[in-house]
């Protein structure tokens, strides 16, 4: 397993199967991270473990050669976030990448730290959480977000998720930090735009960072730059 802890590639058989801990940047998607991997190392056989959005960061693990057969293994772990919450304002997509089509702010003079708990309680245990539009989720052969781009009305089924901890650990309005263990096919920016619609004043996933996947955590990853670097050095 490729975690920061590593210093040496020159052992590492990628083609026969390898773990790779990775700290997601900022405005990458998931496949991004893969592609930059397959290019570095040439191995077509490259994986992720689950999806994080672009505006998201943190953990991804991803699977090389014979170990993308371990894939499923991962995606079944229950993972943790930590983040920001943005009330007053929802957005198309439920995070701040469609801030600038957000409808004025509502008023959250008597917003406070406690009524937000006592809504974050509703969302735990087992839950229905229909997918945000724009998700990855195929529609009529077709990815939902490229149909929610054309301005075409999507209608995905509920699915059961289980949210173990909500946590609301601090509020300084308009912005609540809060923590989130959940198990695989949970959209943390809808539960965010579903609990802004349970207060009524709005909210959207303004920022997020996944810290955990099952034991694995957000400090043993080793990041994209520095993962290159090593890759680097071991074909010099």
């Amino acid at each position: 397993m490729i975690t920061s802890q590593t210093h040496d590639l020159s052992d590492v058989d990628f083609q026969n199967g390898e773990v790779i801990l990775i700290n997601k940047p900022i405005n990458w998607t998931s496949f991004n991270v893969v592609d930059k991997v397959r290019r570095l190392t040439k191995i077509k056989k490259v994986g992720h473990t689950g999806t994080l959005d672009p505006k998201a960061t943190g953990l991804l693990i991803l699977c090389t050669g014979a170990k993308t057969k371990t894939i499923s293994s991962y995606q079944d772990l229950m993972k943790e976030y930590q983040g920001k919450i943005y009330f007053g304002k929802s957005t198309p997509t439920m995070d701040s990448e469609s801030i600038d089509q957000a409808p004025d702010e509502k008023d959250i003079e008597n917003l406070n730290k406690e009524r937000i708990i006592s809504a974050a309680k509703k969302f735990t245990g087992e839950i229905y959480q229909v997918p945000p539009p724009f998700s990855a989720i195929w529609v009529e052969g077709r990815r939902s977000y490229r149909l929610a781009r054309k301005g075409r009305e999507i209608r995905l089924k509920p699915r059961k998720v289980y949210i173990e901890v909500f946590d609301i650990v601090d509020f300084s309005s308009p912005l609540a930090t809060f923590v989130v263990s959940c198990s695989k096919g949970t959209y943390i920016r809808k539960l965010v735009h579903d609990l802004g619609e349970e207060i009524g004043c709005g909210a959207f996933l303004y920022e997020l960072k996944r810290t955990k996947i099952g034991l694995y955590k957000l400090e043993e990853a080793i990041e994209l730059e520095d993962f290159a670097k090593l890759f680097e050095s071991r074909i010099n």
